[in-house]
């Protein structure tokens, strides 16, 4: 039916579900827009709602639904109708059915509606998914997903809004108790069953030219959408979208790609996005989607005169190593001569010695800070520099860096390596450090990557190795909320080397530690309050209302590019030649299914037995043997 605008009565139905009731800034923002283009809203709630995100709600409208959490978005929606009625739904020429899954809007709502209300239409949508012809599901009647107008955004007309099929579909909508029935049972099928019935649609977003490239547009090619096509909403499963199925379609870039554009060049406020991002979503999650990778330049940097002479800059180093200062000396070098200078030891000869070393460096303070050896570089931070470290706006972290557990030293010195490169690497790369925080204010902490060479690599995937529980507890006792799981892994300075805005760790330090707060000496290699802690860093920023980065100098990426590359290499190699299949998605699936070891030929079954229990020397001599 055409849609007369001058006379028009329009229906919003906004499904809201939030965790904790929180009604977020993004929220208010697109009810804010949609409100100047329907007559009447009603928000339908599942669970709770917190007494502020009330008042939020009442702001808008005072038709708020609070129900059960049961049934999802497909089950709110069936109950708003049900609460407004058939014979009063007659009333309304438009019933629009929208929820909290889309951010927005990028562009005004009423360029869409204005669009919309021109076509002779019985319903109609914001985007559509296109055709998969298989059922990835197994649940679908059809044994395919059909093109549909997505859930998240579906207006309907009179024409169908009063048909005996639309009350039918809804007063038979079986519970639906999981995602993928509310796929199955709802979206996957909605527009197929009423485009049987001869009821006609549309979407407001054309992407028939996109079939053949993607069955996903606003998922996998976001930024075409807003570019070019003027889509006002986005998804905010864009922000933490299973990262295999990125890999799957694209090469990972579609939410970074997204996030560029529209902070770039439009006037939607990347804030509210981020908002959202920080309290609900895993740090490993929207790290990955957003590609949060600072690779800085060690051959020229930005200007910074103006920041230096304004902002408060510090580094703060740890040194316990005599035979080391050398090094750290060299490394702090790189600081700009406007920063302060605070260097902590643990005994007094070793103060003079630093003293004596520095006594011509060029920084703006400079000041030996005696501490007691209890808590390592981490007291370091936490006791020595509480008094003053919210002083500063940019505080660089270090420490000497000698490990003897592993021999050669080489292993250890090569992290030590790492940490130091990507985080002092010499005046360019701190210049470009700083103005990286000067230019995101979102960004609370720069890291160095963990480490990945020798005994280091299976932090790779074992990033909490056995400090779940005991960094849980910690982010507990200082009262953070932040989604945190043991699958996957805290962007978190594991080498305990960083950059940092100190108010993005201001609930760490108002703890006021004590000395006596740490183990003491000899400490365990794992499992302590030290370890908790180090993996707690990028969850605290993130609590603050910030986002945790990896840093790496240009020179350095050259380095973790050609490792990587070599031994994902390696390990493909052997997969493949065991049979595995070469997508890499494919690939990790059947790994759980394939690599035991009743799948490995005899030799190398026992190969692996015997390398867990014989000698260095005589594992050399199986190896050899075994091939």
């Amino acid at each position: 039916m055409l849609f007369c605008e001058k006379n028009r009565h329009r229906l919003a139905i906004f499904f809201f579900y939030d965790k904790d009731g929180i009604v977020d800034d993004y929220i208010m923002y697109l009810l804010q827009d949609l409100k100047m283009n329907v007559d009447e809203i009603l928000i339908a709630c599942n669970g709770k709602v917190c007494q502020e995100g009330k008042e939020k709600f009442k702001s808008i409208t005072s038709n708020i639904l609070i129900r059960e959490n049961i049934g999802f978005d497909v089950w709110a929606y069936k109950e708003s109708l049900a609460y407004y009625g058939w014979d009063k739904l007659e009333e309304f020429d438009e019933v629009v059915m929208l929820n909290f899954t889309i951010m927005g809007p990028i562009y005004p709502f009423s360029e869409m509606f204005s669009i919309m209300d021109q076509k002779d239409l019985d319903f109609w949508g914001c985007t559509k998914h296109h055709k998969i012809p298989f059922d990835p599901f197994g649940r679908l009647s059809c044994g395919y997903i059909p093109e549909h107008i997505q859930s998240h955004f579906i207006a309907v007309r009179k024409s169908m809004l009063q048909s005996e099929s639309f009350k039918n579909y809804w007063e038979n909508m079986p519970m639906i108790n999981d995602y993928f029935d509310a796929i199955c049972c709802h979206e996957a099928i909605f527009t197929q069953t009423f485009e049987k019935k001869g009821f006609s649609w549309d979407v407001y977003v054309g992407t028939d030219d996109l079939r053949e490239y993607t069955y996903y547009p606003l998922q996998m090619v976001p930024r075409e959408l807003v570019e070019n096509r003027r889509c006002p909403i986005i998804k905010r499963r864009s922000f933490f979208h299973n990262f295999s199925d990125y890999l799957d379609y694209t090469a990972g870039e579609p939410a970074y790609e997204l996030m560029e554009y529209i902070e770039h060049f439009t006037t939607y406020d990347t804030n509210l996005i981020w908002q959202n991002i920080l309290r609900t979503m895993h740090q490993a999650d929207f790290k990955r989607a957003l590609q949060l990778n600072y690779i800085l330049s060690s051959e020229f940097s930005y200007d910074s005169k103006k920041i230096l002479c304004e902002k408060r800059i510090a580094a703060i180093f740890h040194l316990y190593f005599e035979d080391l200062i050398d090094e750290t000396y060299r490394y702090l070098s790189s600081m700009p001569e406007e920063a302060d200078i605070y260097i902590t030891t643990d005994t007094e000869p070793k103060k003079k010695l630093i003293q004596e070393k520095f006594k011509d460096f060029s920084c703006r303070n400079f000041k030996v800070i005696l501490i007691q050896n209890r808590g390592r570089d981490v007291s370091a931070l936490l006791v020595a520099t509480k008094a003053f470290i919210m002083n500063y706006d940019y505080v660089c972290f270090a420490h000497d860096k000698k490990v003897t557990q592993t021999k050669p030293y080489s292993i250890g010195g090569a992290f030590a390596y790492k940490c130091f490169e990507n985080t002092l690497q010499n005046k360019n790369f701190v210049l470009n450090i700083i103005n990286a925080f000067e230019k995101n204010p979102r960004l609370g902490m720069l890291m160095p990557a963990p480490p990945n060479n020798g005994p280091y690599y299976p932090t790779l995937g074992n990033e909490w190795m056995c400090n779940y529980e005991v960094t849980k507890n910690l982010i507990d006792e200082l009262g953070i909320k932040v989604p945190m799981d043991p699958g996957k892994e805290p962007i978190s300075p594991l080498g305990t080397m960083f950059w940092f805005r100190p108010k993005a760790l201001k609930v760490l330090f108002d703890k006021n530690w004590e000395y006596s707060d740490f183990p003491e000496e000899p400490n365990k290699v794992d499992g302590t309050l030290l370890h908790a802690i180090e993996r707690a860093y990028g969850l605290i920023v993130q609590s603050e209302g910030f986002y945790p980065a990896w840093v790496y100098s240009d020179k350095y990426a050259k380095i973790e590019i050609t490792d990587f590359q070599y031994m994902l290499s390696e390990i493909n190699k052997i997969c493949f030649a065991h049979g595995l299949p070469g997508n890499f998605v494919d690939l990790r699936n059947s790994l759980p299914r394939r690599l035991n070891m009743k799948a490995l030929p005899l030799k190398d079954r026992i190969y692996l037995k015997a390398k867990k229990i014989l000698p260095r020397k005589l594992k050399h001599v199986f190896k050899l043997l075994k091939h």
